[in-house]
């Protein structure tokens, strides 16, 4: 997904998945015999506790573009490491014309985040975050962003066993 050979998969069975529209945009197919008209939908689905995955569907009408779109997404799950309700540490990524800035944030503060940002973020289930979306406001490209973000991050645990020193000593100078 993306290029990331390290991600860890996650399989649908067993998941309590919810899933999220994000955007359906009516597509143009000009032929000889005039104008065909089609719809492409982008959906993120999540369990709200570490998975996320996002997919893209298209079709001739909007239900089955959208219902495609979530087996789309449904095949492409990963697992996000989370501290609590927030992410472990600032990321910043870009897919296309779309950077996505985020910071972790104390509890309280909520999900600072619009759009299609904020989908895949509930989606994950975090709760405390403040993101900001720069350059293009394309839905796929943003959660394109955003879905490189989260796959970017890496928790304290996994930091420290690739130093090969214990956790405690991750955040000490």
């Amino acid at each position: 997904m993306l290029g990331f050979k390290n991600i860890e998969r996650v399989k649908p069975s067993g998941l309590d998945l919810k899933d999220r529209l994000v955007g359906v945009q009516r597509v143009t197919k000009v032929t000889k015999g005039g104008r065909a008209f089609g719809f492409s939908a982008i959906v993120v689905v999540g369990d709200e506790k570490g998975v996320v995955g996002f997919g893209l569907g298209k079709s001739k009408e909007v239900a089955s573009a959208i219902a495609k779109a979530v087996e789309d997404a449904k095949k492409n799950l990963i697992r996000i490491p989370l501290e609590g309700h927030t992410i472990p540490h600032e990321q910043e990524s870009r897919y296309g014309g779309a950077q996505i800035f985020m910071r972790p944030a104390s509890h309280g503060t909520g999900l600072i985040a619009g759009g299609a940002v904020r989908a895949v973020l509930e989606s994950v289930g975090v709760h405390d975050v403040l993101s900001k979306s720069k350059g293009s406001s394309n839905p796929h490209n943003v959660v394109k962003a955003t879905m490189v973000a989260l796959m970017s991050l890496r928790s304290p645990s996994e930091i420290a066993r690739l130093r090969g020193i214990p956790v405690g000593k991750v955040f000490k100078g």
